[in-house]
């Protein structure tokens, strides 16, 4: 079910719980867990309507500007029916709290084996510690890059770096990736943490697509507290920063609790 980034927001707030879609079948089940970019999102209930009954209140639970408007967005496909989708913000994704917490003993070999599992099983041949080792030595380097200097291609290569995602070892950025906490200790098998650059300080930005995260890190701008002292003018002025990406910051900045650029 792809729901918008400005419904996902709505939904984390509360402001939004349902949302209608035009499906030849239900696409989702009463208690599934979307992984998203503002956490889970569960399924509370899943049931056909006629678009007759959908209600100035369930337009606005939807989160749209009206009735109107919500019937001009399911315009399309007419032959299917309507479908109401209860939704609702069940917590952080726990791939978060998992990647920054370091195995212990028991789960450093839990981990290997299970690395060892994915090597055997790949057409490839063993690619995950390649795969680490390469993610350590290069992060936020674009996928393309790093595949071609594996000898892999980028759409297998993604495959596979989203299973060592899976088991909290990397975290995926606008571009490229980099080795979590647990990423670390694996890399390291257990022994004493290797040198590395410090992240820097202060809140990442969020998901903003790769030109725009290009343009702010060439302009010295890698955390909201660094955004949150420039002008918006003056980050609007920046190549490959536009619309979408100014209203990511901003609603990053408030969620923050950051006075906005103006």
């Amino acid at each position: 079910m792809r729901i918008r980034p400005d419904e996902l927001a709505a939904i984390k707030a509360g402001a939004v719980d349902v949302g209608f879609r035009r499906w030849d079948r239900p696409r989702v089940v009463v208690g599934t867990r979307m992984r998203t970019a503002v956490g889970l999102v569960e399924v509370t209930s899943v049931e056909p309507v006629e678009e007759s009954a959908i209600t100035e209140d369930d337009a606005r639970r939807a989160g749209a500007a009206s009735l109107d408007a919500l019937r001009r967005g399911l315009a399309g496909r007419a032959d299917r029916p309507v479908f109401r989708v209860g939704l609702r913000w069940a917590g952080e994704d726990p791939r978060i709290a998992l990647r920054r917490r370091p195995p212990t003993p028991d789960e450093l070999a839990a981990i290997k084996a299970r690395l060892d599992r994915l090597d055997a099983a790949s057409a490839v041949g063993p690619w995950t510690r390649q795969t680490l080792a390469a993610i350590d030595r290069c992060p936020e380097v674009r996928a393309p890059d790093l595949a071609a200097a594996l000898g892999r291609d980028t759409a297998s290569f993604k495959r596979d770096v989203r299973k060592l995602k899976e088991l909290g070892l990397t975290e995926s950025l606008d571009i490229g990736y980099r080795l979590s906490p647990r990423g670390e200790a694996v890399v390291d098998d257990g022994g004493p943490p290797r040198d590395r650059p410090a992240p820097p300080t202060g809140t990442r930005l969020p998901a903003i697509g790769a030109p725009a995260a290009r343009a702010l890190a060439a302009a010295g701008l890698s955390t909201l507290e660094a955004v949150a002292a420039v002008p918006e003018r003056e980050l609007a002025a920046l190549h490959g920063v536009g619309p979408i990406a100014l209203a990511k910051l901003r609603d990053a900045l408030t969620a923050k609790g950051l006075a906005r650029p103006s």
